[in-house]
């Protein structure tokens, strides 16, 4: 994994500090750990400084955590740098993930990732009104859905570029596309319908599918019936006890 730094003084805030609501919902993640432990509420500490900020951890949000949990500066400093989940540097207001795992990129990644470069610029550049940032990503679990692009905190899958475009323009003038799939598909489910299960005859209270005629005679008078032998089970006598005299002697 490569360095990852802090932002440059330039872009820092002066100073963070949690909100109301954000403090109250803190002290309740930090009221979920033991006494001595609260410490382990960092990330969760971390992730909703970064969401105040707009999507990337200033330095003075770092330390603030910190504070708020009794830790030391660099403690908090050293859980910031080492996950990717946490931005070191400001993002776009729509902060587009893109899955380059193999099974996205054979169906297309690199098609997105081009209209990603050429609408946005390069990954971690922030478009000149603030609106659009991007990076590229490992896999985001949605593998059955790809390609796909992550975007704040929807999924929107099944692309191509020109409904990643689409996508793309809706943001920008204020819409909400809808996440999940962009084609005629519910969720993960087979592309074009179903494919298995499909015998009407399976939902019929009264037809038949091509089983039906084997089970009913498993079911008939003839059906092989096991016997009162076979379906009784004796565990087997036990054996006295050997008397000392019976006793094999050691050699």
């Amino acid at each position: 994994m490569s360095v990852r730094r802090l932002a440059p003084p330039d872009v820092q805030p002066k100073s963070f500090a949690f909100n109301k609501a954000n403090h109250d919902w803190a002290k309740a993640q930090i009221a979920k750990y033991p006494q001595g432990r609260q410490a382990s509420a960092v990330i969760s500490l971390l992730w909703r400084a970064q969401d105040q900020s707009g999507g990337w951890l200033p330095e003075a949000a770092i330390r603030h955590v910190a504070d708020f949990l009794g830790l030391a500066h660099i403690r908090a400093l050293e859980v910031a740098t080492f996950y990717t989940m946490f931005n070191l540097e400001p993002v776009g207001k729509f902060y587009v993930q893109l899955c380059g795992t193999t099974p996205c990129r054979l169906r297309g990644a690199d098609t997105l990732e081009r209209v990603c470069r050429r609408r946005i610029g390069e990954p971690g550049e922030v478009t000149a009104d603030g609106n659009f940032s991007w990076v590229e990503v490992e896999c985001l679990g949605a593998c059955v859905n790809a390609p796909m692009v992550q975007i704040n905190a929807d999924y929107y899958e099944d692309l191509t570029a020109e409904s990643f475009e689409e996508i793309l323009d809706a943001l920008a003038s204020g819409k909400r596309p809808e996440p999940g799939p962009q084609i005629d598909r519910q969720l993960s489910a087979p592309v074009g319908g179903a494919i298995t299960l499909t015998d009407p005859a399976l939902y019929s209270k009264s037809g038949k599918s091509a089983g039906s005629s084997a089970a009913a005679a498993e079911r008939g008078e003839n059906a092989k019936k096991p016997s009162a032998a076979a379906n009784r089970h004796e565990a087997p006598a036990a054996k006295p006890p050997l008397r000392d005299k019976d006793k094999p002697k050691p050699n």
